[in-house]
C-alpha cells in the first residue's frame, strides 16, 4: 500500500513538473512549443483533472500565438516587399497546421468554468493558395533574372530557389528545365589527369581506377570531375594527380627455427598420496586427476615479405589560367606478407593461435605491377579524404 502511494505521488509530481515547464514555455513568449507539448499531454486520458492545467495552456498559447502570426502577416502585407513572400506563406501553413493539431483533441472540457476551451478556427485555404502562387510567380521571375547573369552563386542560388518552388508547386511551367540549366551553369567542373614523374609503368588500371570518380562515393552538389574533355564544357579547374616515386622492397623469404615445450593433459590418473597409495574420496572411490605431461615441438617458419610505397602529390589548378592553387602531398604503403611453418614433435606444444601456420604453404610472390595496384587503392582513398576536406567550391 505504501508503494502505491508513493508511486500515485511520483506521478503527480512529474505531471505538476511537466505542466509547470509548459507554463514556464508560454510566459517566455515559446507559443508553438508550449502548444505541442500541451497537446502531446492531452493525446491520452483529456478528461482528467490532473490534465487541466495543458487544457488552459493550450487554450492561451493558442490565442496568443495566432495573434502573433496574424500581425506579422500584416506587417509583411503592408512592406509590400515580394521577398518576404516566403515568409507570409509560411506563417499561413503554420496557422492551419495549428488548427489541425488541435482539432483532433476537440471537444476539451474547462471542469471549474462549466465550459469547453475555446479555439477561434478560421479557414487559411484562400490565403495559403494566393500567398502561394504570389511565392511562385516571384520565385520563377527572379530565377530567371539570376540565369541571365554571369554569376555562378547566382545560379546556384536560382537552382535552390526553383527546387523549393517545385517542391510547393510541383510542375509550374517549365521550372524543371530552368532547374537543369542552372545546375549547369552552377557546377564547377573539373578535369582530373595523372602525370607520371617516377621511372616506372604505372598499370593502365590503376591510372583508369583513380580516374573513375563514379566510384570515389563523394556527394559534392556543384562539383563535376571529368577524366575525359568534354565538348561544351568549359573547365574551372585541373586537379592533376602526380606519381613522385615508387619503391618496391625484394622479395624476401625469412626462416627461424625455434623450440616449444608446454604441458598438456594426455588422459586422467589415480591421485596416488606420499606413500604411493590410492586416495580415497568420501565415498570411498579412487580420486582421478589429469595426468600432464611435458611434450615438445621443433617449428620451422618461413615468413615471405614483400612491400611497395608509393608517393605522389594532388595539385589544384586553376584550368583557365594553369595557376597553381594548392597542393597536397600523399603516400601509401601496401605490405604483402605470408607466414607459414612445419614442425617436428608434438605440435601440442605450440601456441593455439600458431596452428593456422601450419596449414599454409608457400605462395607466390605478387608482381610489381599488382604491388603498385594494390597500393593504389589506399591511395584512391587518400585522394578521396584530400577532396573531402579540401572541396573546390568551399
Amino acid at each position: 500500500m505504501k508503494k502505491t502511494i508513493l508511486l500515485f505521488s511520483f506521478i503527480i509530481l512529474v505531471a505538476a513538473c511537466g505542466a509547470k515547464q509548459t507554463r514556464s514555455l508560454l510566459s517566455s513568449g515559446n507559443y508553438n512549443e508550449a502548444i505541442n507539448n500541451a497537446v502531446s499531454n492531452l493525446r491520452t486520458n483529456k478528461d482528467k483533472k490532473g490534465k487541466q492545467d495543458y487544457v488552459y495552456i493550450l487554450e492561451e498559447a493558442f490565442a496568443k500565438a495566432k495573434e502573433r502570426d496574424l500581425n506579422y502577416i500584416n506587417l509583411l502585407a503592408k512592406d509590400a516587399n515580394p521577398a518576404q513572400l516566403e515568409k507570409m506563406y509560411t506563417t499561413y501553413l503554420q496557422l492551419n497546421e495549428r488548427q489541425e493539431k488541435i482539432k483532433p483533441l476537440l471537444p476539451l472540457r474547462l471542469i471549474n468554468e462549466g465550459r469547453n476551451a475555446i479555439f477561434p478556427f478560421d479557414n487559411y485555404n484562400d490565403q495559403i493558395i494566393d500567398s502561394k502562387n504570389a511565392l511562385s510567380a516571384y520565385l520563377y521571375s527572379n530565377a530567371k533574372k539570376l540565369l541571365l547573369t554571369s554569376d555562378k552563386m547566382n545560379f546556384r542560388k536560382a537552382y535552390d530557389d526553383l527546387a523549393y518552388l517545385n517542391q510547393i508547386n510541383p510542375n509550374y511551367k517549365d521550372v524543371l528545365k530552368l532547374m537543369d540549366d542552372a545546375k549547369f551553369k552552377g557546377n564547377d567542373y573539373v578535369m582530373v589527369n595523372t602525370k607520371n614523374e617516377t621511372n616506372m609503368i604505372i598499370p593502365v588500371r590503376l591510372r583508369n581506377d583513380l580516374l573513375d570518380f563514379s566510384t570515389y562515393g563523394l556527394n559534392d552538389k556543384w562539383t563535376v570531375y571529368h577524366s575525359n574533355k568534354q565538348k561544351g564544357i568549359n573547365y574551372d579547374y585541373t586537379m592533376m594527380i602526380n606519381f613522385r616515386e615508387i619503391n618496391i622492397s625484394p622479395e624476401q623469404i625469412k626462416e627461424r627455427e625455434f623450440i616449444k615445450e608446454r604441458q598438456i593433459k594426455d588422459g586422467v590418473k589415480k591421485l596416488l598420496d606420499a606413500n604411493g597409495k590410492e586416495v580415497l574420496d568420501k565415498d570411498g572411490k579412487v580420486v582421478m586427476v589429469d595426468n600432464l605431461r611435458k611434450v615438445t615441438v621443433q617449428i620451422y617458419e618461413f615468413r615471405q615479405f614483400k612491400s611497395s610505397q608509393v608517393t605522389a602529390k594532388v595539385d589544384y589548378i586553376n584550368y583557365k589560367n594553369n595557376q597553381l592553387l594548392q597542393s597536397f602531398p600523399i603516400s601509401s604503403e601496401y605490405i604483402f606478407e605470408n607466414i607459414y611453418a612445419t614442425y617436428k614433435g608434438d605440435k601440442r606444444a605450440s601456441d593455439d593461435n600458431y596452428y593456422s601456420y601450419f596449414d599454409k604453404k608457400a605462395v607466390p610472390f605478387p608482381s610489381n605491377e599488382q604491388m603498385i595496384y594494390d597500393t593504389g587503392e589506399n591511395l584512391k582513398a587518400k585522394i578521396k579524404d584530400v577532396i573531402n576536406r579540401n572541396p573546390f567550391n568551399r
